[in-house]
């Protein structure tokens, strides 16, 4: 086993993180992990584990995380748009080309819907955009 271990682990939970330290330099040099924290990342909070008080270091290994983990989701958000985007496409194309009247009865009323929706957002947010500038 490597002993180039992280000094902290960061179990991903919805919203943020169990933050652990991790420790390797025990008698039995097996790897114990010691919940320090948790973290949400959508409120920015660190609340420590108990009554435990967090260091300097510790704050700042959970801040670097944090500030890491939020500019990872956003890149996913990013990723997630220009694949609907994608799919939007599919879509169009199977509808023009595969698709059966059946299947066509099935979805285009819920695909209108979502498609109409998504327009009145999109031009209203251009236009709050316009008007800011």
């Amino acid at each position: 086993m490597s002993g180039d271990l992280p000094e902290y682990y960061f179990r991903v939970r919805d919203n943020g993180a169990t933050v652990f330290r991790v420790d390797t330099e025990n008698r039995q040099r097996r790897i114990e992990m010691d919940q320090i924290a948790v973290v949400n990342v959508n409120r920015g909070e660190i609340k420590p584990h108990g009554d435990r008080v967090l260091s300097d270091s510790d704050l700042s290994a959970i801040r670097r995380w944090m500030t890491d983990r939020q500019a990872l989701l956003a890149m996913r958000d990013m990723d997630d748009i220009h694949r609907a985007i994608d799919g939007l496409n599919l879509t169009t194309q199977w509808a023009q080309s595969k698709a059966s009247d059946a299947q066509l009865d099935e979805v285009t009323d819920a695909l209108l819907l979502a498609m109409h929706d998504l327009r009145t957002v999109l031009v209203r947010k251009r236009a709050d955009r316009l008007l800011k500038t």
